[in-house]
């Protein structure tokens, strides 16, 4: 993650002497000029920060064009850290752990992550310190997550590669091999509505909300992807939605409803509307991947890089604190198809996360060849899309019940 190269660049700089000779580039790592259309493909995949995040948004301080990967260490001495430098932990352990985080380059998030299980830990070993800790104490918190605590597989795989990091590359402590009671492997069948139970769903939506769960549904798109769509993600002309940085950095295509295309262009003018009061307001532009924001300072206040679905009302980027338009929240989204299958009288939990179980349940109930739905939801094996054919109308060969005669 670039904030946390660049909040581990500033305190390694900062404790230079002033005019310290730095390391010129080396050719081969240099940074390479990017056309923007090439950089947006690669840059999209970062969360934004969102309005209600701390630090963990933290973008790095802008550097000139065509600096890119250079530092003056007398800068960073004179400049205001940015708030990701100034967040190197409290205890010994903790500040080895963001230490060798940010020597690797993970995603804020997965520090966020990576520090709350290792605090965790930390209160599992009270009173002795992690660097005491050894394979035996993994195995012994990871097994009381299985058994006391019930954890789900994911949970206990991530607790278990926060603590092998945690370990081994921040406290240079060798675990060997552990053994620990693994949690039980679940089989979830996924909710899925009917078509009818959809469209009285979207009938109880109007205005943006029902735009946004009839593009969810019809595209099959995931909850973040939904709302972090840019002007430029939809070809209108093409029938096309592009998913730039979906789930494991993957970017695909999928599917534009037909249906909804004069829809999608009228609210697109609506937005040019909001577009220029917002410029005429000279607000600062909508926020950006750190790696496009450093090199187009201005590409936020062009019209493709606005969100398509923003948020009314500004708010405060917690990173930087600059009053901007973000996109519109998730739970702003999920309350109101909450809201709606209840006034449906829906009997089903009914999520916005449900309406892409249905988008892939319909098309392989209509006959879309399985490859092709795994495709257009970006699943990684076949056999995630699979489960969809359990809970198909017909599941099986089209078996009747026997109370049917």
């Amino acid at each position: 993650d670039t904030p946390a190269r660049e909040a581990l660049r500033w305190f390694v700089l900062a404790s230079r002497p002033t005019g310290a000779a730095t390391r010129p580039p080396n050719k081969s790592t240099a940074a390479v000029p990017v056309a923007p259309k090439e950089a947006a493909k690669r840059d999209e995949g970062a969360a934004s920060p969102g309005p209600t995040g701390g630090a963990a948004a933290a973008m790095e301080p802008r550097m000139g064009a065509g600096t890119a990967g250079s530092a003056d260490p007398a800068r960073y001495q004179t400049r205001t850290p940015p708030p990701a430098a100034m967040d190197l932990g409290g205890a010994n352990w903790e500040r080895d752990l963001i230490s060798a985080i940010r020597r690797k380059g993970f995603l804020w998030r997965t520090e966020q992550t990576y520090r709350a299980w290792a605090a965790k830990f930390n209160r599992h070993l009270k009173p002795r310190s992690p660097y005491a800790a050894d394979g035996a104490d993994v195995a012994a918190f990871l097994s009381k997550l299985a058994v006391e605590h019930r954890a789900s597989v994911s949970t206990q795989k991530q607790a278990l590669n926060a603590l092998v990091f945690l370990m081994q590359e921040a406290l240079h402590r060798s675990l060997g091999e552990f053994e620990f009671h693994r949690a039980r492997s679940r089989r979830r069948v996924p909710t899925v509505l009917s078509r009818a139970e959809c469209d009285a769903l979207f009938a109880q939506l109007s205005g943006t909300s029902r735009l946004m769960a009839e593009l969810m549904y019809g595209a099959g798109l995931r909850l973040m992807e939904l709302l972090r769509m840019r002007i430029h993600h939809l070809d209108l002309a093409r029938g096309q939605v592009k998913v730039y940085g979906g789930k494991g950095d993957k970017d695909r295509l999928t599917v534009l409803p037909d249906s909804l295309r004069p829809k999608l262009q009228a609210h697109i003018e609506r937005l040019r509307v909001l577009f220029q009061a917002d410029r005429v307001a000279k607000l600062p532009g909508v926020w950006l991947p750190e790696g496009l924001d450093r090199k187009y300072r201005k590409a936020g206040e062009t019209w493709e890089w606005q969100w398509l679905f923003p948020s009314r009302e500004l708010a405060l980027d917690p990173a930087t604190k600059i009053l901007r338009r973000h996109h519109v929240l998730d739970g702003t989204f999920q309350n109101a198809v909450r809201r709606a299958a209840q006034t449906a009288g829906l009997t089903k939990r009914v999520t916005p996360h449900v309406l892409r179980h249905s988008f892939a349940t319909h098309l392989l109930e209509s006959g879309t060849d399985i490859r092709t739905v795994q495709d257009l939801l970006g699943h990684e094996s076949v056999e995630t899309t699979q489960i969809y054919t359990h809970v198909m109308q017909k599941p099986g060969l089209g078996v009747r019940s026997p109370l049917d005669g």
